[in-house]
This record gives C-alpha cells, sequence and structure tokens, in this order.
C-alpha cells in the first residue's frame, strides 16, 4: 500500500512539474477594431530598438526607459546581413543574439513585433541584404528569381529556429510578425509577396503576419487577407479609411512606423522635429484607439561598415552618418531627451483605469571627457599592403570577395600622359595618388569621376584607394549596388589595363604595422594609435574635429565611421567597451595626417557640418 502511494505521488508532482514547465500561452487575433490579447483589447504602444545598434549590455536598461516612457511594445527589425556575414555561416551571439533580445524584452514586461523581412530599409547596408548576394551578376534581389528566393529561404529557416517558439502562442512575447517591408514603393508582384508568406510559414511563423507600406503605396504592397499596417500617416482619419480600405472594411488600425525624428546623411544638416508638436500628434492617435510603432524610441548607432545611403533618379546618391541619433526620445546614448519627458505625459493620460508609469530610472553613469591622448604608433596604408589580385581590368569589391572597407587599385602609366583620368561607375569615394603623392579626390555623392593628372613621367604609379560607402537602403538601384571600380579607368579616353589590388576590410584594427609617430605632414591615408588608462569608468564621445575622413576602434570595438563634412563630429564610446587600466584607441584617416593627439568630449556633436 506504501509502495503505491508512494507512486501516485512521485506522478502527480511529476505532473505538476509538468504543468509548471508548460510555457504560459496566449491568443492574439484581430478584432473589427481592435487586436484582441486573449479576447480582450490591447492597444500597442510600441517604440522600435535595434538590436544590433545597442550593445547588448544596455538592452536590459534601455528597455527599462522604454517602460518608464509608457511604451508595452518594442518593434524591431531583423539584419540578414549581420546574421549571414558569410553564406552559409550563421551569427546569433553577441550583439547578433536576437532570440536574447526579445527574451530581454519579455523579462522587462514588453511585447515585441517583429520585422524579419530579410529586406529591412532602416539606413541599413544594402537594407539588410547580404552583399555577398552580389557576387553573382545575374541575381535579382526582393524577386522571384530562384537564386535569390533559395539563399532567402534558407537564411529564413535558420531564422525562425531562433525566433518561431518565442511567438506569443507559444509562450513568448512575439506579437505579430511583418512580411516584406514597403514593398509598395519597390513593386507590386502579389505572387512574390506571397512567396514570402510561404517561406515565413514554412519558418514557423505560425502566428499573425502584416505588411505595412506608406499610404500611396498600399495598393501595389499589401497582401489580400492580412492586416496591411500604414507608416507615415498619422491623421486618425486618413489611417482608418486606408486600413479599412484594404481589409475588408474593417481594422484594428496599426501605424506600423511614426516619426518623432528622422536620420542624418553626410554633408547635410541635422534633423530634428518639433516635441510639442509630436506630443500632440502621438495624443490624438491614442485618443482615436489606434495602435502605433514610433521610429525611433531609441536609434543607437551604426556601427562597422553598416551604413545604408540613398538614391533616387532625382537625387543624387547620399549615404547616412553612423550615429542614428534620431532625435528620438531616447538619445544615441540611452540618455532621455525633452520629448521623451512629453511623450511620456501623454501616454500617462491613455494608461488603463488603475496604472500608472514607473519612474524613470537615473543615469548610471557619468559622461567624461578624459585627458589627450597621446598617438604613440602610425601605420602608413601604404606601407602595410598584403599580396596584391592582379588583373588587367579592376575588379569590383565582390569579385574581390570583399564587403565592406577599401581597396588600393595600383597600376602603372608606362607613357608620360598627362590629361583627364576617368572612372566609370566609381563606387563610392575615392582618393587619387600619383608616385605616392594625392592629387585628387573623387564623391560619387557631389557626381565626381574624373580630375586632371599632370606632372605623369614615365613608368609612374597610378594609386586609387576607394571606399564602399554604404550600400543603397532604398529605392530603384537597390539591386544595382556593386561597389569599387565597377567598369573601368580611362585615361585621355584610353582605358588602362594591368592593376594590381589590395585588399584593406578593416574589419578589425589588428594587423597592422606601426611605427613611431612621424613629423612627416604627406597626406597619406594611415591608423593612428594610442593608449590611455582610466581608474573609473563612463560613456564618453571622441571628438573626430580636425580628422578628415575613415573609423575608429577602442578595444577592438568598430565605433563606425566619422567624416569632416558633417553634421557628426564625435563617435560614442559606451562605458562597457571601456575598462580600468590601460585602453586602446586606433583611429583611421585617409584625408589628414600628422595627427599627434586624440581628444574626446562629455556630449556629442551632431549638428555641425563642416567642408
Amino acid at each position: 500500500m506504501l509502495k503505491k502511494l508512494l507512486v501516485h505521488c512521485l506522478l502527480l508532482m511529476m505532473a505538476i512539474t509538468a504543468t509548471f514547465a508548460q510555457p504560459v500561452t496566449h491568443t492574439f487575433t484581430l478584432g473589427d477594431k481592435d487586436f484582441l490579447l486573449d479576447g480582450k483589447p490591447l492597444q500597442m504602444i510600441s517604440g522600435e530598438m535595434h538590436y544590433t545598434r545597442i550593445p547588448r549590455e544596455y538592452w536590459h536598461e534601455r528597455m527599462k526607459m522604454a517602460k518608464a516612457m509608457g511604451l508595452n511594445t518594442i518593434g524591431t527589425y531583423v539584419f540578414w546581413n549581420a546574421h549571414e556575414p558569410v553564406q552559409g555561416k550563421y551569427d546569433f551571439t553577441g550583439n547578433n543574439d536576437i532570440a536574447e533580445f526579445v527574451r530581454t524584452a519579455k523579462e522587462e514586461g514588453l511585447w515585441v513585433v517583429l520585422r524579419p523581412s530579410p529586406y529591412v530599409c532602416a539606413e541599413w547596408e544594402f537594407g539588410g541584404y547580404p552583399w555577398w548576394l552580389l557576387k553573382d551578376l545575374n541575381m535579382k534581389v526582393r524577386s522571384k528569381d530562384p537564386a535569390f528566393i533559395n539563399a532567402y529561404r534558407a537564411y529564413m529557416m535558420e531564422l525562425g529556429k531562433q525566433l518561431a517558439p518565442l511567438q506569443v502562442n507559444h509562450g513568448g512575447n512575439i506579437l505579430m510578425v511583418q512580411i516584406e517591408n514597403e514593398y509598395g514603393s519597390y513593386s507590386n508582384d502579389k505572387e512574390y509577396l506571397a512567396q514570402n508568406e510561404k517561406i515565413f510559414r514554412d519558418a514557423g511563423f505560425d502566428g499573425l503576419l502584416f505588411t505595412c507600406d506608406g499610404p500611396g503605396q498600399m495598393p501595389a504592397g499589401y497582401l489580400p487577407g492580412f492586416l496591411p499596417a500604414v507608416n507615415g500617416e498619422d491623421d486618425p482619419v486618413k489611417v482608418k479609411e486606408l486600413i479599412n480600405k484594404y481589409h475588408n472594411g474593417k481594422g484594428p488600425y496599426y501605424i506600423a512606423e511614426w516619426y518623432p525624428g528622422w536620420f542624418d546623411s553626410w554633408g547635410k544638416p541635422h534633423n530634428t522635429s518639433n516635441a510639442e508638436e509630436d506630443a500632440k500628434k502621438l495624443d490624438e492617435v491614442l485618443s482615436a484607439g489606434i495602435s502605433i510603432n514610433m521610429y525611433m524610441f531609441h536609434g543607437g548607432t551604426t556601427r562597422d561598415f553598416m551604413n545604408g545611403a540613398n538614391m533616387s533618379r532625382t537625387e543624387p546618391y547620399a549615404p547616412q552618418t553612423s550615429s542614428y541619433d534620431y532625435d528620438a526620445p531616447l538619445d544615441e546614448a540611452g540618455n532621455p531627451t525633452p520629448k521623451f519627458y512629453k511623450l511620456r505625459e501623454v501616454i500617462a493620460k491613455h494608461l488603463p483605469p488603475g496604472e500608472t508609469l514607473p519612474e524613470v530610472p537615473e543615469k548610471k553613469r557619468r559622461t567624461y571627457a578624459l585627458e589627450v591622448i597621446k598617438v604613440t604608433g602610425v601605420a602608413s596604408l601604404f606601407n602595410n599592403i598584403g599580396l596584391p589580385t592582379e588583373a588587367e581590368r579592376p575588379m569590383s569589391f565582390e569579385d574581390l570577395d570583399q564587403g565592406y572597407g577599401l581597396v588600393l587599385y595600383r597600376t602603372t602609366l608606362a607613357n608620360a600622359a598627362s590629361g583627364l583620368l576617368k572612372i566609370k561607375e566609381l563606387r563610392d569615394y575615392a582618393t587619387v595618388y600619383l608616385n605616392g603623392k594625392r592629387v585628387g579626390i573623387l564623391d560619387r555623392r557631389l557626381k565626381q569621376d574624373s580630375l586632371q593628372l599632370s606632372g605623369v613621367t614615365p613608368n609612374s604609379m597610378l594609386d586609387i584607394l576607394v571606399e564602399n560607402n554604404g550600400r543603397i537602403n532604398y529605392g530603384p538601384f537597390l539591386t544595382d549596388n556593386r561597389k569599387g571600380i565597377t567598369e573601368k579607368v580611362m585615361l585621355n579616353g584610353q582605358e588602362l589595363l594591368g592593376w594590381k589590388m589590395y585588399k584593406f576590410p578593416l574589419a578589425t584594427s589588428a594587423g597592422f604595422k606601426y611605427l613611431p609617430s612621424p613629423n612627416s605632414d604627406e597626406q597619406v591615408p594611415a591608423l593612428y594609435r594610442g593608449t590611455f588608462s582610466l581608474r573609473g569608468i563612463g560613456d564618453t564621445y571622441l571628438d573626430m574635429h580636425g580628422f578628415g575622413k575613415g573609423v575608429a576602434f577602442v578595444n577592438g570595438h568598430h565605433l563606425g565611421k566619422y567624416w569632416n563634412i558633417g553634421p557628426q563630429q564625435t563617435l560614442y564610446v559606451p562605458a562597457e567597451w571601456l575598462k580600468k587600466g590601460t585602453n586602446e584607441v586606433v583611429i583611421f584617416d585617409e584625408l589628414n595626417s600628422g595627427h599627434k593627439e586624440i581628444s574626446t568630449i562629455d556630449h556629442p556633436v551632431l549638428n555641425e557640418t563642416g567642408k
């Protein structure tokens, strides 16, 4: 009898344990006017944050700020080129751990709207597509091209393993998932959209799917049968009219992108929005019962070479800055702005009865200006060239199997011919050297592709250092995104042949040979290294005044790009990337030379256009 009782108790305990181990699942469905969470109306008050643009160490901190402003949901894109940097090799670690980002949101009491389309736009390199797709000259991204679809499907199957279990109907906090992204601004192929839906389903995304488009693009971009959300429209009457029109006369109503700020492009003024007007508009939207996702709540920083670029048939090529501050409610370093508090006041008026907002967390770290850092080593790019790739004609980055950074193209001018040097289809920025001396700069932004060469002597050495300034992320030129010298180089109309190409991906600052700081002011591209010691750590900003154009690293972390044309003149250094004791900073400058010192300041400079 005792034995039977023990067995019964054991089985009961196992049943109880199994019950508690089961995740709590929810239903999330579409009502005629509202989103329904477990059958009850839920108004999503969401803010966009991108895991790749925020140091992982700060995910919890930033989400606590989101809760304090009154958000109940986080929106995020998922970046294909971050997760599959090399075809067939996937990275979901560190800052690319999107599943942990979603789980962090759950721990902070936030729902997630997931936007895992392989195309994201997002002012992100190639709109999120991996550069290696461009190695196939015939491939057409964002189309039914089988080669593209096969690569897309393989990636989504891996992504589904990470994220499908985190959907709300499986016990997670992902409420709904967006297929494609503003597709109506690109094309109108419903069969292609339907292929997207099937791929998502095959990857395990079996919950609620939706599309989003601007008001004028919705007819081309929505997929019949799925909720069409709207971007860039915040008139409540128009929002409801649009969604009703393309959703069988009913809601619910969702603004997938509302812009209380905007991004910056190099050489153009810093963008800001009016916080009072933003708050008034948010009040109108929430009063109308519409769910909303503010793009961005917190922009952060586009590090490495991941900035995108815009270009249209009427507007020239325009690469975007590394700072993705966006004039958002939470600034680049995660600090609440006056806009944050104004929007918080509005959201507090629309809380369910009995709810109050949590206190705004105090800033945990000071922001410092460090002592001036002395440059102790310089590595000239010309003294650090490895083995070249040789070819009759210049090869693109893609043909050289390089995605980002710079390539040095070198040839010998056998004849002493001065005259017009022209690069056909330069992508995107070049410094030109004759016998080691810089003789000119060519900039795709300014539609510059040629210059006059003079003083050419027999067997002169011609060097053209070309930088990828960011692949186009939006518009009709998305498929035309190869980098480097993509066609040919001519001197006085004669094509130059016999090229050596040296690769400088600059994914890391390691591997360069440094010499003591020289006194020479020769204009040569070089890396400048210095060390500094800290007893305590805090956020800081590299002050790039006096530097020309390039990238910077601190303790091996790639901080992003700088350029003296502005409007961004600083690079944000998160405290978590510094350490007590000795730290290292390395700055690559392709324009200015002879740097002896590196300075920091305690605030960003994002609104100063330069040369």
